[in-house]
């Protein structure tokens, strides 16, 4: 039996985190949780799994909610209350799908408390890779990739020697406007942006895929979980988001994972490694049924927060951190409906032509930069 605390329990990795469970139940325990916004969700999610430890985003949320939880499940709230739950000193794993930079902190913690960390949070490792890479090889922890591209990548590596890497080849969906020219995104709805062709993902993350900047910040993520340069790291577009990622060798030989867009295959694979598990819900995948599999070059004059990203991660230092925060303030804007969604990248080329990078910066210039990040983009958005 495997101890989970989840962390962003009702988000779209956390719910299907929660439906391996439910698959699984001699397998998995969610023993500890946290949760955002949906209070209605997450109710029913701490009635059905019982963990012992919940965090709420405030204080007064936890009033709000106390009386109708069960006796055996303490409720605690805020910063302090997630990192509680990622350092529940019974779980075996922390799987961490929080949205934001907000992840940062609970998981060096849960690091310090040597907690396997299953991360699905990019901003941790776009934010602080070094530190948070750093602190896991110091303590003998395992990092886990949850995201889709970066478990093919591990699954690909398994058993292979990695000094004989050539590149690491990140797949691509396109997201929701991959057939629209630059001229065709003016004035593109949020509706529009948040109607992904073949995942089912947050709004935020979506909006990420269609702008590219989802790609980027897997590309800075790679760099970190494998320990591979920027240069050694590509991405191309391939629309109908079978092949994963692959991995090339010096020898020329290609090793690919391949299977149907279901994030709860690489979550489930997270959770069980080194071991598999039978996924009963799968989809199998059929290749005669896809009939062909379609491949093209990226063109960084078209997706220009890709081009950011490669810039911000070879930069290094704060840049990275800039380019995650003036990502976050600027989406939440689209989303908002106060800017435009080609509004979006010019809002972080600007943050990024404004920072001055500081080279390893510890926790809490990364946290000041982050900050003053947010504000410079904010106050460009009114």
């Amino acid at each position: 039996m495997k101890k989970i605390s989840l962390l962003g329990g009702t988000g779209s990795i956390g719910t299907q985190t929660a439906d391996l469970v439910r698959l699984h139940p001699e397998h998995f325990q969610i023993v500890s949780m946290s949760f955002g916004r949906n209070i209605e969700l997450g109710l029913k999610m701490i009635h059905e799994f019982k963990p012992s430890l919940v965090s709420v985003l405030t204080k007064e949320d936890r009033d709000k909610i106390v009386h109708h939880v069960p006796h055996t499940t303490k409720l605690v709230y805020g910063e302090e209350g997630v990192i509680e739950v990622a350092t529940k000193q019974n779980a075996d794993i922390v799987v961490n799908a929080l949205l934001g930079s907000v992840g940062l902190i609970p998981t060096l913690e849960a690091i310090k408390m040597k907690k396997t960390i299953a991360i699905a949070n990019k901003e941790t490792l776009v934010t602080a890779g070094h530190l948070v890479m750093g602190l896991a090889k110091a303590h003998n922890v395992s990092i886990l990739p949850v995201d889709s591209e970066h478990s093919a990548i591990f699954q690909s590596l398994v058993g292979q020697d990695i000094t004989k890497i050539n590149r690491l080849i990140l797949t691509a969906s396109g997201g929701s406007f991959r057939d629209k020219t630059r001229e065709e995104l003016k004035g593109v709805s949020v509706e529009a942006a948040l109607s992904h062709p073949n995942w089912s993902m947050g709004a935020k993350i979506t909006i990420d895929s269609a702008t590219m900047m989802n790609k980027g910040l897997e590309v800075i993520e790679a760099r970190w979980l494998f320990d591979i340069p920027y240069e050694k790291i590509d991405v191309i577009l391939h629309k109908e988001s079978i092949i994963h990622s692959m991995v090339e060798y010096d020898d020329t030989s290609v090793i690919a994972q391949l299977g149907t867009p279901d994030m709860r295959v690489p979550i489930q694979y997270a959770l069980t490694y080194p071991k598999r598990l039978k996924f009963p819900q799968g989809k199998i995948l059929n290749l005669w049924e896809m009939g062909s599999l379609h491949f093209q070059k990226m063109d960084f004059s078209r997706y220009r927060c890709l081009e950011y990203a490669y810039y911000a991660g070879k930069k290094g230092g704060t840049m990275t951190t800039v380019l995650n925060a003036a990502n976050e303030v600027a989406v939440d804007g689209f989303l908002k409906g106060k800017i435009s969604f080609l509004h979006i990248e010019e809002l972080i080329e600007k943050a990024l032509q404004e920072h001055h990078t500081i080279n390893e910066p510890d926790l809490d210039t990364i946290q000041q930069v982050d900050i003053e990040t947010r504000e410079f983009v904010t106050s460009l958005l009114s």
